[in-house]
């Protein structure tokens, strides 16, 4: 299923809540599919994440991710762009797979799965799960088809907004001679950083993994205010003084008028998720002392996706170089990290990103520092 879309429409809510309505509307012909659920593919580090779901009774396989590569049937549905029928999931019953396990515990007996693409790139998959073994027969899955269609244009409408305010950036850098050097890697890195403490802090913090994708998404944007900042301070290479460090710190503000804007232009503002945008934007040089700006919130005042975002961009600042200073170790950051945590940071983002360094080490070897990164970031002060 290879989707392309010209614009994102307004859709009535939430990814999930548009998916329950959708589930809604099948159960009423198809009482037996218990579960609709969708998972998004990260290729740049070959991660499938769940995403949303609607199941009957709850649903236990939420905040899972696994490297496609670990998941061969998966990744052979996705290279040869087809669906797959599970006439009995009990042939699952022995593997080690947690998604398998789940499903079979759940009283789940049969599933149709689907991926789905957009301009020929494998953006997820589709997962239908009934209580009946045998259930998905051919026409059983030709009526579902224009549930997966539908599902899938759902998702891609909801993440074409980011991508148009991407573009956007991007567009406004070109046009005024500006090269944000935080387009390269080490936005591919942070990014990827807030997704992992998010990711593990849903948990305990009651996140959707819907809302946990759409940090990782708007990640990129949390700087856009720099773009109105002038090269002389933006690119000095040294400590700024008072003076220039207040031209600076208005990023923050130009940086949330810029997304308002933007939001307007492209009429995404009323769109679900934009306020986790806004927030990011605005709050993530908070400190939860009160220390940080622009409003000085403490503590849990300050929105957690904000707090998510500040570990991790300065935590990729401190492992890069830069010109006034040498990239530290990941221990060297950590221990910063840790001096900080509770005045600067905050002390659950700190901790879920120093117990998942593994993952955090795959992507520094993934996404390596390119060779022009060079640019003065907000904590220089402190280093």
């Amino acid at each position: 299923m290879d989707i392309s879309l010209e614009r994102a429409d307004e859709t009535v809510g939430t990814v999930k809540e548009n998916l329950h309505q959708l589930h809604w509307n099948l159960r009423e012909q198809m009482p037996e599919v218990h579960r609709y659920a969708i998972a998004l593919y990260d290729a740049g580090t070959d991660k499938l994440k769940t995403f949303t779901h609607s199941t009957l009774g709850g649903g236990k396989l939420v905040h899972y991710e696994a490297k496609l590569a670990d998941v061969p049937s998966l990744a052979e549905l996705a290279r040869d762009k087809r669906d797959r029928i599970v006439a009995d999931l009990e042939i699952f019953a022995g593997t080690g797979s947690k998604h398998s396990q789940t499903l079979l515990a759940e009283g789940f007996k049969s599933s149709y799965t689907k991926p789905f693409y957009k301009k020929g790139a494998l953006c997820g998959f589709l997962f239908f799960d009934a209580v009946e073994a045998g259930f998905f027969t051919p026409p059983v899955v030709r009526h579902i088809s224009v549930y997966a269609h539908l599902a899938a244009l759902m998702v891609i409408n909801a993440l074409a907004p980011v991508e148009v305010l991407r573009s956007a950036v991007s567009m406004v850098q070109d046009l005024s001679h500006y090269r944000d050097r935080e387009t390269g890697t080490h936005i591919d890195r942070m990014s990827r950083f807030a997704h992992i403490i998010a990711m593990n802090l849903a948990g305990e913090k009651d996140l959707s993994d819907e809302l946990v994708e759409f940090v990782f998404l708007f990640a990129p944007l949390h700087d856009v205010g720099k773009i109105a900042i002038p090269d002389k301070i933006l690119l000095k290479e040294g400590k700024l003084t008072p003076e220039e460090m207040h031209v600076m710190r208005r990023h923050v503000d130009q940086g949330s008028e810029m997304i308002e804007r933007m939001a307007r232009s492209f009429g995404v503002e009323t769109l679900p998720h934009m306020e986790i945008l806004q927030n990011i934007v605005t709050y993530h040089h908070e400190e939860v002392d009160g220390g940080g700006y622009p409003e000085g919130l403490r503590g849990e005042d300050i929105p957690l996706v904000a707090r998510i975002i500040a570990v991790a961009d300065v935590f990729d600042a401190l492992t890069s170089d830069r010109p006034y200073k040498r990239a530290w170790s990941n221990a060297e950051a950590l221990s910063f990290l840790d001096k900080h945590a509770g005045t600067k940071f905050d002390t659950d983002c700190v901790r879920a990103l120093k117990e998942n360094m593994e993952q955090i080490e795959d992507i520094q070897s993934n996404f390596p520092q390119s060779a022009d990164s060079a640019y003065h970031e907000g904590y220089t002060e402190d280093l």
